[in-house]
């Protein structure tokens, strides 16, 4: 049965809030999509006179205003009379995701007095109470797991493809809100990074997909009434034709620009970190790789050093990396020096470690010839079958002693003494964290640097090695980190990347510490 006064009275009461961000104070206006979902769920109804839809999965790609409208659903069912004492949950894969709905329901509750005066916020708890109804919204997330005894009316997962493991979904569906008279569970998600195919997000994806085609065939045996399934997406590779766009983002035109999903689209011929973005964010699909080329080889080749050696380095500025893997693995060091008096462009160089009895087994499995490069200079053998970190300390203080080093930078995740004693001896050692917020900008330095010719190396072919295997995964905020090459669903684990990252760690340091210098202190004052 279709209601349409309920389903009007919901439409009703979100229009009238006004949107937040870049539309903040404008008429709260749903898009067609989302006026027909809310319509259809809180308009239809059992013959007990209670919503038919308990459970709404909304698959849609980003900026189709969906934390807009679950915000809208949340301040709803907060001043909803006829459901007072209501528990209204809202839930994301941490604090920071589930705070953004609050956010917003705060920012437009502030913009109606009506509704401020009969609320508290408790910001610090993110909490919102209604003072009459006892009714309350609070933010859940899967970092902190007590969730247990909860009697929620309304559950709205914003981003299910982000829950880092199934747990929080099972203790807000399975058996709670039972006592409820009606309650509603909202998902409202893009597809998710899953190549495995794993995740509490792909499961239920999975159950959407399978209801969606149950219904369009007709087949009521494979059908599961109380859920209210939508997918938005385009699975073709036609993923330049602008009409697959639109058939991706309803809200293509309107709350998104075409023009800047073109600019997007432009990107993404050029990149495959951006293609796979494009084609996971904006055209939502589930990727079956996380991983994607960083740099083209040619690259490195083209930037390779013709007329200097390292020798023209000496007492020069530079900046340490290093990678300190664990004791089987191949290790490795980098020296960043910028530009300075003497020359005008970044250099780079590197050195390499393994252990020496293990070196021809790895020469089998790795399919590289790393005696060549020991015999040419570039590989050096430490003695024993492990990593000897001693070898690598003396190499550092060696350096220390030719260059004018003024810091190193290091993962600390392996060999944590090496670097107290490195530091006891006047190396200053930093840590580099190995987060998307802490390697993209040392990334995207270098390759500005190699693709403007502002950066020249030594001709390395272990380094090119490592630079030929890095792939990178670049998450939902544009940010990046480096991992090794993938074929499939896994990585291989004997592509090694460690120069690469010993060039990042150092590239980091020298970044800090030269947008810190002053400009006039390398090039002076500029008149007309």
């Amino acid at each position: 049965m279709y209601d349409k006064e309920k389903a009007q009275h919901a439409i009703d009461f979100i229009e009238c809030l006004k949107l937040t961000g870049d539309f903040y104070g404008k008429p709260f206006e749903m898009v067609d999509w989302a006026r027909k979902v809310v319509g259809e769920v809180y308009g239809t109804i059992t013959e007990r006179g209670v919503r038919q839809f308990r459970h709404i999965y909304i698959e849609i790609p980003k900026k189709n205003s969906k934390s807009q409208l679950l915000s809208g659903i949340a301040i709803y069912h907060l001043f909803k009379k006829d459901e007072p004492n209501g528990q209204i949950f809202g839930c994301a894969g941490d604090r920071a995701q589930a705070s953004i709905i609050f956010d917003m329901a705060v920012a437009m509750i502030d913009q109606e007095p009506e509704l401020e005066k009969r609320v508290r916020i408790q910001s610090a708890y993110k909490r919102i109470t209604n003072k009459a109804t006892g009714t309350f919204y609070q933010v859940l997330s899967a970092e902190s797991f007590t969730k247990h005894g909860l009697n929620p009316t309304v559950v709205l997962f914003d981003e299910l493809h982000v829950q880092p493991n199934r747990d929080l979904y099972d203790v807000m569906t399975r058996g709670s809100g039972l006592a409820r008279k009606q309650p509603l569970y909202w998902y409202i998600t893009t597809a998710g990074l899953d190549p495995d195919r794993t995740t509490i997000g792909w499961e239920v994806h999975e159950k959407a997909a399978a209801i969606i085609e149950a219904r369009r065939a007709g087949d009521k045996s494979k059908d599961v009434p109380n859920w209210y399934p939508v997918i938005y997406g385009y699975q073709g590779d036609d993923i330049y034709n602008e009409k697959n766009w639109y058939t991706a983002n309803p809200s293509l035109g309107v709350t998104i620009k075409v023009e800047d999903m073109r600019e997007l689209a432009a990107e993404a011929k050029f990149s495959k970190a951006d293609e796979l973005n494009f084609r996971w964010l904006h055209l939502n699909q589930w990727m079956t790789t996380k991983l994607a080329a960083w740099l083209p080889l040619e690259l490195f080749d083209e930037t390779a050093a013709k007329d200097w050696s390292r020798k023209d380095l000496l007492g020069k500025i530079c900046y340490l990396g290093a990678d300190l893997s664990t004791t089987t693995d191949l290790s490795g060091t980098c020296l960043v020096f910028p530009p300075q008096d003497g020359f005008d462009k970044w250099r780079v160089i590197w050195d390499a470690f393994i252990p020496e009895d293990n070196m021809h087994s790895r020469i089998r499995e790795d399919k590289v010839p790393y005696d060549q490069w020991a015999a040419g200079g570039w590989l050096i053998p430490t003695p024993g079958n492990v990593i000897d970190y001693n070898r690598i300390e003396t190499r550092i203080l060696e350096q220390k002693v030719m260059y004018d080093l003024v810091e190193m930078g290091s993962d600390p995740s392996f060999a944590t003494m090496l670097l107290q004693r490195l530091d006891e001896q006047g190396v200053k050692c930093v840590i580099v964290p190995q987060y998307y917020k802490d390697l993209t900008d040392p990334m995207n330095l270098i390759e500005t640097l190699m693709r403007s010719g502002q950066l020249e190396h030594e001709p390395n072919p272990v380094a090119r090695w490592c630079f030929g295997n890095t792939s990178i995964h670049k998450n939902g905020n544009a940010q990046i980190k480096y991992v090794k090459e993938s074929r499939g669903r896994g990585v291989i684990r004997t592509k090694r990347i460690d120069l690469t990252a010993a060039w990042v760690a150092a590239m980091a340091r020298a970044k800090f510490h030269e947008n810190s210098a002053s400009v006039y202190n390398t090039r002076g004052l500029l008149t007309l």
